[in-house]
């Protein structure tokens, strides 16, 4: 009996252990984590990052090319870690698929928790309450950074006349230059400084002036965006003329005229459907409407011409057949000459002493044209230019009086597009009553239009374009004295004058 029993026992024993060795053992399966570490903004590679993981495995480092590999981890999920001094320490959560490679990428930022903020903003040049500054004037500034951030800069401009405040941001180096400032003009500037990390940085506040309006400028017209503008230039060498800007880019403004006794400079505008006369100071400050009741009117408003008095107190224009004065605050209209035969006035001119004005009148296509001087009572005293088809214009007396500048094209050439096809110069002598072209050399297929002499009459200042009506309008100088002597003074330029 008790033989049976333990016969049993083992039987049992012998199934139970048999029963557990047939159950299947867990297998350890395993995958790859690659990846790449970058800066943060430009995603530059990193080098020499530390990677880790939790669960712990093997630490690597980054490559040249901010790479990395973690090779044969257990599938499951990591905790990766990537370190650098000074850079922000990044962690991403990352699976791990058994007989895969999981991609992960870091971006670090710097870490800014001791860093500084830029130190030794000093303002160079101009000095602080410097005078007789350019108008085209370059800004110099000195800034250190500790921690070598890179560093970008604002600069501010406040008119002192007007305290307009202009600003010129996300700038890299330390000096600006800016063009078109106003003559005569005290401004204040200063400089803002960041490092991108800490709050910005402000430099003292420094004055400085700039020179007064120089004498001898030339004004000219430059259409910009579809609307003619007025520009001052000073010098006398082509490409070293400073220039500025006198009107707005977003109205039309020509023919500029400018006295040497007051520094105004007059031009034309259209206010409401008319043509009027403006003033302003020399450096394009102080608009002022001249005429209102009576505008400017005739034929083709582009190629009407007005003129001051010598003594700069009054300005003489026209309203189709007739010739008005008027003062320079615009007071005191009165009508001075009517055309007997109807024609219209589209230029005049008056000289030095105020008693001869020069006129070029002309019918209602531009042409029939007659030049001729009256004195202040209307009589006719010259008849110059009569008798000629094709167009004319650019009135302007010498200084004293004895000459005149006149324009005509002596191809005769009429249209109802008033297009010129070969327009000279001439300079009439009032004594000798002798008409001399001083544009026997220009080529042919171009004009020569809208001549000024110089303040001293040595040159003669022009614009000089082809005859396709859309080829681009330059400024050329000639020897008033030797017409060979034609040089380019500006480009994209057109309506010039010279006082």
């Amino acid at each position: 009996m008790i033989q049976k029993i333990l016969r049993g026992s083992l039987v049992l024993v012998i199934a139970t252990f048999l029963g557990c060795s047939e159950e299947e053992i867990t297998e350890i399966t395993y995958g790859d984590i690659t990846g790449k570490v970058v800066s943060r903004g430009d995603n530059a590679p990193i080098e020499n990052a530390k990677i880790s993981t939790s669960p712990t495995t093997s630490t690597v480092f980054t490559n040249a090319s901010g790479e990395f590999v973690l090779s044969n981890l257990a599938a499951g999920d990591y905790s990766v870690q990537a370190a650098k001094d000074e850079l922000l320490t990044n962690f991403q959560g990352v699976t791990v698929i058994s007989g895969t490679s999981i991609n992960a990428v870091f971006e670090m930022a710097k870490d800014d928790s001791n860093n500084t903020e830029p130190s030794s903003l000093m303002l160079i040049s101009p000095s602080d309450s410097s005078s007789n500054n350019e108008i085209n004037l370059t800004f110099e500034w000195s800034a250190t950074d500790v921690d070598e951030d890179p560093l970008t800069y604002s600069l501010e401009i406040r008119d002192g006349d007007t305290s307009e405040i202009v600003m010129y941001n996300d700038i890299s180096e330390t000096t600006y230059t800016i063009n078109n400032l106003k003559y005569s003009t005290n401004y204040f500037w200063q400089v803002t400084v960041s490092d991108g990390f800490n709050p910005d940085v402000l430099s003292e506040v420094q004055s400085f002036t700039t020179k007064g309006v120089p004498s001898g400028l030339v004004l000219f017209v430059r259409n910009v965006n579809g609307n003619d503008v007025i520009y001052s230039a000073e010098g006398l060498i082509e490409n070293n003329v400073i220039e500025q800007k006198l009107t707005s880019e977003n109205m039309n403004s020509w023919r500029p005229r400018k006295t040497a006794v007051n520094s105004l400079v007059t031009f034309l505008r259209s206010v409401g459907g008319e043509t009027h006369i403006f003033s302003m100071n020399a450096d394009g400050s102080n608009v002022s409407q001249v005429t209102n009741s009576v505008p400017v009117a005739g034929f083709n408003h582009k190629w009407i011409d007005y003129s001051w008095s010598a003594d700069g107190n009054k300005i003489l224009y026209s309203n189709f057949d007739k010739l008005y004065q008027i003062n320079k605050d615009g007071t005191g209209l009165s009508l001075v000459y009517q055309t007997v035969d109807g024609k219209l006035i589209t230029e005049c001119a008056w000289n030095s002493d105020g008693t001869k004005i020069a006129l070029k009148t002309n019918d209602t296509d531009g042409y029939g044209v007659s030049i001729y001087t009256i004195d202040m009572s209307g009589v006719i005293i010259d008849n110059i230019l009569s008798g000629v088809n094709g167009a004319a214009g650019g009135l302007e007396f010498s200084v004293n009086g004895s000459k005149l500048l006149y324009t005509h094209d002596v191809s005769g050439f009429e249209s109802e597009s008033y297009r010129q096809l070969d327009t000279h110069i001439f300079i009439y002598d009032l004594v000798s009553t002798v008409s001399t072209d001083i544009s026997l050399d220009k080529p042919s297929g171009f004009l020569d239009l809208d001549p000024r002499f110089s303040p001293n009459e040595s040159e003669i200042i022009f614009t000089y374009t082809s005859n396709d009506g859309v080829s681009e309008k330059q400024l050329y100088k000639l020897s008033s004295s030797n017409s060979m002597l034609r040089n380019l003074y500006l480009s994209n330029a057109n309506m010039p004058d010279w006082e």
